[in-house]
């Protein structure tokens, strides 16, 4: 068994106070017995001003909170599973697309690895909210699995990502432990689908799913759904944080949960490849 920490957070568009919400809960995490602590997507900064948002975001190299993540992360010994950032892609900052970056740093402080978002969120939703995620951002291009974390092989993925299951029948393949799907789900969209397709995909992959969220109202305007999940392989919701309010909690990984689905319901063996219809 390894114990996980999730935090909900209500990130606000200052960088700093962010950082410092995370590496209080690292530190808050390791005491309450966890391996790892997993944080929403744009844990360091939500701020849909571009203009004003531009001025805080640095290339990874060149990030000091994330410099601080990297060493509370050694201080505590605990690993940091970071949703994601927002990261320049080239100097200056101010120029070029940005990259919405899942970073998992390791007990030692080091980047053991990234991932950037493949799928842009681009959509127009019936209650008249707009968002164009790719005239800011370039997507990843390809999926990421991180072997030997504590809780085994871990599977990256950022919100979106979620509704897009070849993604995940790759990572599945891939034999993946866990899979983080960090998020900062809309109130509409994490009402109509965020339980299900997170269910969904722990039972397509028979793997965990650790969905950090976002939660509230932000500093922005925006406000996101929250409901942080642990979702077991069989689909089981082991926890929910709900959508009151930030915080921390705590889950239980167990890998023989993992065997005793696969062997019970061996799906990823039993796979075969679909050819296009005629």
């Amino acid at each position: 068994m390894t114990r996980v920490a999730v935090l909900q957070m209500t990130s606000g568009i200052d960088p700093d106070a962010n950082a410092a919400t995370i590496v209080r809960a690292m530190a808050d995490a390791k005491a309450g017995g966890a391996a790892m602590l997993f944080t929403p997507e744009m844990s360091l900064l939500i701020d849909r001003d571009r203009v004003r948002s531009r001025a805080q975001i640095r290339t990874q190299e060149n990030d000091p909170r994330l410099q601080t993540l990297r060493d509370a992360a050694a201080r505590e010994g605990i690993w940091l599973a970071l949703g994601s950032m927002a990261v320049a892609t080239a100097e200056p900052a101010a120029e070029g697309l940005l990259a919405n970056r899942s970073l998992l740093i390791g007990a030692d402080g080091n980047i053991a690895a990234s991932y950037d978002k493949m799928h842009m969120f681009d959509v127009a939703l019936a209650d008249g909210e707009t968002w164009r995620e790719s005239a800011a951002y370039r997507p990843g291009d390809g999926a990421v699995t991180v072997p030997d974390t504590p809780v085994g092989r871990l599977g990256l993925t950022i919100c979106y990502d979620i509704r897009f299951p070849a993604l995940f029948d790759v990572l599945g393949q891939a034999g993946c432990d866990v899979i983080a799907t960090p998020a900062a789900f809309t109130v509409p969209t994490g009402q109509a689908h965020w339980h299900l397709l997170q269910r969904t995909r722990a039972v397509e992959a028979s793997a965990w799913v650790i969905a950090a969220a976002q939660v509230g109202q932000h500093a922005d305007g925006r406000t996101t759904y929250g409901h942080s999940l642990v979702v077991d392989p069989w689909g089981e919701v082991v926890l929910d944080m709900g959508g009151g309010g930030a915080g921390l909690g705590f889950a239980e990984i167990d890998p023989q949960r993992t065997l005793a689905v696969r062997a019970q319901l061996p799906s990823l063996a039993n796979r075969r490849a679909v050819s296009t219809a005629r």
